[in-house]
């Protein structure tokens, strides 16, 4: 076999032409790939994907799991005829969620499906309560929900920008609001009440604007992933669009299909908006996906609060529409058996602790040095790092440079995978460099302290690399 036939894909995804680098195994937070015909076999998989690992690589009793649940499975269609492993799941994320947040929950397969079927049940709820003008989808301008139609319509990031021709109109139905992006939106001088007043009435001008009779949600990424880079929310932010969705009667939708389900808890428990929200203020609905299956099944999930619950029971009792493998009896057992361990062995603690360690970690190596980070933002096990030209005037890199690949790539040869990312400050022109990551729940501190020293040795080679290039 030759080397161009070697590479050959039949897969059509991402580069069409050649194939990807290829996953050989794994055990715990190690991987083993191959790339360009050559073996990595000392791979720290620090991202996890897309932030989607849990239990790491080859979990000695994930096999169980999945037997257990192929046994005891079989496919039913699920308009009529459930099962119990999706009740216990829901019932699952309900318990381990604050009391009052949530009573009911839909299984799906992605986060983009999550997202379009939370625009369906917003768009049923007023119906079943009369309201049939409320149409209108607010969310954040550089955010992102996924990728099918009606989860691109809400989103605004370079890869809608192919597709805006055939995504629900942007002008009249899918409206943005300012992204909450603290490093480079809040301006000088300015407080953080101060910044926060800013968003809150720069939204509330767009629900007035729009009429509030025709608004139907506000969507917000609880800490947003590959668009921004991981800005927390700052103090008041939540609580603050909360209390405009009250005041305007709007549903508040949360996405934490990528920061969610025990990432960054900080109870032990599974929400990421336990952080940042006032006690007793939760969603009124919520998406959530990745570590729910830690990788080993596709799925992902829409949790319903009680208010949008009772509105279907008092209206038609019914759900419109179904998919085939809405919550799915095998799925839905494995993950609740992924849940179940990372539950019994305090894993979402231990991530969130291990995490903040490496986010500190980083900071104080990287922001006092010489060197293109800028900023360093994140919490629990969700972190990432912005790359610039300045420091102190935080100019970015051009573009064309590909920073953040470039970093990506180097992270790889020092035997760690990251995800480099461009667009965070412009999803229009593209600027904007940053590079995430989400390593598994098992993490020990012997692995943080690794993974912080292989992702400064890629920082300082990328730094002394531009530099010789004459680009910083």
């Amino acid at each position: 076999m030759t080397q161009d036939t070697a590479q050959e894909t039949y897969v059509f995804l991402n580069t069409i032409n050649k194939k990807l680098p290829q996953v050989l195994g794994g055990k715990g937070i190690n991987i083993t790939i191959e790339k360009d015909g050559k073996v990595y076999d000392d791979i720290i998989d620090a991202m996890t994907g897309a932030a989607v690992g849990a239990l790491g690589w080859g979990d000695e009793d994930v096999p169980k799991i999945v037997a257990k649940a192929v046994e005891n499975s079989t496919y039913t269609f699920p308009f009529y005829v459930g099962n119990q492993a999706s009740e216990d799941l829901a019932k699952f994320y309900i318990d381990h969620s604050p009391k009052g947040a949530f009573s009911s929950a839909l299984w799906c397969c992605s986060g983009s499906e999550a997202n379009e079927n939370a625009m369906k049940i917003i768009k049923q709820y007023w119906l079943e309560r009369g309201q049939p003008k409320k149409n209108r989808f607010i969310s954040r301008e550089t955010s992102y929900h996924g990728f099918s139609l009606g989860a691109l319509s809400i989103s605004e990031n370079n890869r809608a920008t192919n597709f805006l021709d055939i995504l629900i109109d942007q002008k009249n139905i899918c409206l943005k609001m300012p992204a909450c992006y603290p490093y480079r939106l809040q301006k000088e001088g300015q407080t953080t009440e101060e910044y926060v007043q800013e968003l809150m009435d720069a939204l509330e001008k767009i629900i007035l604007d729009a009429d509030p009779a025709t608004v139907a949600s506000v969507t917000i990424e609880t800490l947003p992933g590959s668009t921004m880079g991981t800005p927390p929310p700052p103090p008041g932010y939540l609580p603050g669009i909360r209390r405009l969705c009250d005041k305007y009667d709007i549903l508040m939708h949360l996405d934490e299909v990528m920061c969610g389900t025990g990432r960054a808890n900080p109870n032990g428990g599974l929400n990421c908006w336990e952080n940042y929200m006032e006690p007793g203020q939760f969603p009124d609905i919520q998406t959530v996906g990745k570590t729910l299956g830690s990788g080993y099944v596709t799925i992902a999930g829409i949790l319903v609060g009680p208010k949008i619950k009772e509105a279907y029971e008092k209206g038609s009792g019914m759900i419109i529409g179904s998919h085939t493998y809405s919550s799915h009896a095998f799925n839905c057992a494995v993950a609740l058996g992924v849940q179940q361990k990372i539950m019994d062995n305090g894993l979402t603690k231990n991530i969130f602790e291990k995490g903040n360690s490496l986010g500190k970690k980083l900071s104080d190596a990287l922001i006092p040095a010489d060197n293109i980070v800028g900023d360093v933002r994140g919490i629990g096990g969700f972190w990432s790092v912005e790359f610039v030209k300045d420091k102190k005037t935080k100019a970015m890199f051009p573009k064309e440079l590909h920073v953040a690949y470039r970093f990506q790539d180097i992270c790889f040869e020092n035997g760690l995978t990251v995800m480099g990312m461009q667009g965070c400050y412009s999803n229009k022109t593209g600027e904007g460099d940053i590079a995430l990551i989400a390593p598994a729940f098992i993490v020990t501190d012997e692995d943080i302290d690794e993974i912080a020293k292989r992702f400064v040795k890629s920082v300082d080679e990328l730094s002394k690399a531009l530099k010789e290039e004459g680009e910083w």
